[in-house]
């Protein structure tokens, strides 16, 4: 199991580090690569406290940060429950939170998860075994208007319709079983002139859907916000745009959630602002990481600070 230096490391640590004693929660703790970052180059008597759904990741990160002993609390959970984990962790407010909001490459990359289209595998992508609904059940049970439905809202795939009809059409003879049959069917229907993998929106479109990453993500932004003490920090880390619309439009509205209608001279709604939003523009890598590691190509940090 190999896990890679986390994208956006430096940025991360020079904006999360605080010179007091402090409560830091890592969302998905992955590897452990920001986590470590973090206890490395916090105070003392600072708290982590680290979250991730997968029992492979926590066992591999348990082990890599054992040293730092009591300093650090490791909780298998998906991050929407923040709330309940700091309780937990015996923190009633902490001071800063970090959301990676990437797939772990070790995930995708684990043949036996159904994320890839590289790899065969049964069709799966479910983060979480006890999850209903599979990719399975979408290629094979979805109508062809919701699978092309699902396939441009997350995956802003221009021919969802071609590529939905192309499933409902190959299903007839055959039920879709692995990620390789999908790949192809993708492929058949919208051929391969293009520089990233033709199936790459299809899959990532499924995968979101599949883990209701979407709903989760505006859900665990609102948890965490709240969860801040003043001057907190909130830090996101996005891989694609539909992440980052919605925290973009989530700290837009923390900063002025003011629902008012423009022509009125005050504000009546009495709705009280968050906080400032730090990042006017989100924190992308360097040139020196884009030539390391192809993931940082589409990664954004952006920051929102609570007020006092």
């Amino acid at each position: 199991m190999e896990y890679h230096k986390p994208v956006l490391f430096d940025e991360v640590i020079n904006n999360i580090i605080t010179d007091e004693d402090a409560v830091y929660v890592d969302c998905t703790l992955g590897g452990g690569g920001h986590t470590e970052g973090i206890l490395e180059n916090s105070s003392e008597s600072s708290k982590v406290v680290a979250i991730d759904q997968d029992v492979e990741a926590i066992n591999f990160a348990r082990k890599r940060l054992e040293k730092y002993g009591n300093k650090l609390q490791i909780f298998q959970d998906n991050f929407r429950n923040i709330d309940t984990i700091v309780y937990l962790a015996g923190f009633e407010k902490v001071d800063r939170i970090l959301m990676d909001i990437g797939v772990s490459s070790n995930q995708l990359d684990n043949a036996k998860r159904g994320f890839s289209y590289r790899f065969e595998a049964r069709l799966d992508m479910r983060m979480d075994n006890n999850l209903k609904i599979s990719a399975y059940e979408i290629v094979n049970n979805f109508s062809e208007k919701e699978i092309a439905d699902i396939i441009y809202k997350y995956g802003e795939e221009p021919k969802s319709r071609k590529i939905a009809k192309k499933i409902v059409e190959y299903r007839k003879t055959k039920k879709i079983e692995t990620t390789t049959e999908l790949a192809d069917i993708v492929i058949k229907s919208i051929g391969k002139s293009m520089k990233r993998h033709p199936a790459k929106r299809t899959f990532q479109a499924i995968r979101i859907f599949v883990n209701k990453e979407l709903e989760i993500l505006s859900e665990t932004l609102d948890k965490a916000v709240k969860l801040l003490n003043k001057k907190g920090k909130l830090l996101v880390i996005t891989f694609h745009s539909l992440e980052d619309r919605v925290v973009k439009e989530k700290f837009r509205e923390y900063e002025n959630p003011c629902t008012c209608p423009s022509d009125i001279p005050i504000c009546v709604c009495n709705k009280q602002s968050l906080g400032k939003i730090i990042t006017k523009k989100p924190i992308v890598a360097k040139e020196l990481e884009l030539e390391e590691n192809n993931r940082a190509h589409s990664a954004k940090l952006r920051i929102f600070e609570r007020s006092e």
